[in-house]
């Protein structure tokens, strides 16, 4: 079996990167951004594509990363000269963008504003109903052609998204060992490289080191050193580290969280979070272990319970429900190196609200 490893072509991260955008792209492009980002950056966009004489056509994102968005942004796309794509914003426009690129078989260049996910990095569209509920995996043959990322920009936006972001990356390491004790396949259809492995554990210590430090930065609307270090680890760190080491438990227990209505309103990370906290009860990690997740997560206010995520009323058939969508066939929960049950993850869940609420 080959070892593989998967990342973008160009990553780039600074302060002010976004008014050379068009230098990078070189083409023209359709520019996808929901309505507050698409105000908040189309005239940083417009003046780099004017000053390199190239055109840019504009089209706000409507919410949701489904088919039926994929689709309707293809058909507008098709009555321009566009020869590249761009996403602008969050994990959900970007992972659209991506999409639109494959479907039309052009480049695309990722620009967050955010780092709330590890997703600008992925050769991965997480696709959703219109409703907001998981509906499958799109693996993409290549990852990003770029990814730029503005720390001006993105050092402003909320705090509870760079929070967030940290909740997806507080995954990355656990995941990654979970399969290589398996011996699973990442998701390059390969094992995953020591290199991997390696960016998975620096992700998760740059964590620890950092996070709360640049938090209480970010709540100010400053970008600080620690900012911009938890802006890689985010970004590529835990992209390359998700991506290339491979996804277990946590995620699918996410993707399992998405049945609660309750939960719809959390951010991707602060489930993904939580659904850490169960993987490592699951695996029956040390508990040194595990308060070090927990007091991590309470430090920079991700969710350690069932009540942090708005769930205030236990429903065990609900909570059976979640752990059987978690173990659906083809779910990254398999890659743990044991037999993984609906009846393991639903206790799983109750021992790690239990903990995480004490």
């Amino acid at each position: 079996m080959e070892n593989i490893i998967l990342s973008p072509s160009k990553y780039i991260q600074g302060a002010g990167s976004l008014k050379s955008i068009a230098k990078y792209a070189h083409k023209n492009a359709f520019i996808i951004a929901d309505e507050f980002v698409m105000n908040l950056t189309r005239e940083i966009i417009e003046k780099s594509f004017k000053d390199h004489k190239l055109d840019a056509f504009f089209e706000k994102f409507n919410g949701e990363c489904s088919k039926v968005e994929v689709n309707r942004l293809i058909d507008i796309m098709k009555s321009h000269n566009s020869e590249i794509v761009i996403g602008v914003g969050g994990g959900k426009t970007l992972d659209t963008a991506k999409a639109i690129a494959f479907y039309s078989n052009l480049p695309v260049l990722i620009a967050p504003t955010i780092a709330s996910t590890d997703a600008p990095c992925s050769a991965l569209s997480v696709l959703y109903t219109e409703d907001g509920v998981f509906d499958e995996y799109l693996l993409l043959p290549n990852n990003p052609n770029m990814v730029l990322m503005d720390t001006e920009i993105i050092s402003k936006a909320p705090a509870r998204l760079l929070a967030s972001g940290m909740g997806d990356a507080l995954a990355t390491y656990f995941e990654a060992r979970a399969c290589e004790r398996s011996g699973a396949l990442n998701m390059g259809g390969g094992l995953p490289t020591k290199a991997a492995l390696t960016l998975a554990k620096l992700c998760y210590d740059t964590l620890i080191e950092d996070g709360e430090k640049a938090l209480f930065a970010a709540q100010k609307n400053v970008c600080t050193k620690a900012v911009e270090n938890i802006i890689e680890a985010n970004t590529y760190l835990s992209g390359i580290g998700f991506e290339s080491g491979g996804l277990a438990a946590a995620h699918a227990i996410h993707n399992g969280l998405t049945v609660l209505e309750e939960c719809h309103h959390l951010y991707h990370g602060e489930k993904v979070a939580f659904g850490t906290l169960v993987q490592l009860f699951l695996e029956n990690a040390s508990l040194e272990e595990i308060d070090e997740v927990l007091f991590f997560c309470k430090n920079i206010g991700l969710p350690t319970s069932l009540e942090d995520m708005g769930v205030t009323t236990i429903d065990h058939n609900k909570l059976m429900e979640v752990a059987k969508l978690s173990c659906a066939s083809g779910e990254t929960i398999h890659n743990m190196p044991f037999e993984v049950t609906p009846e393991k993850v639903y206790a799983a869940i109750l021992a790690a609200d239990n903990y995480g609420s004490y």
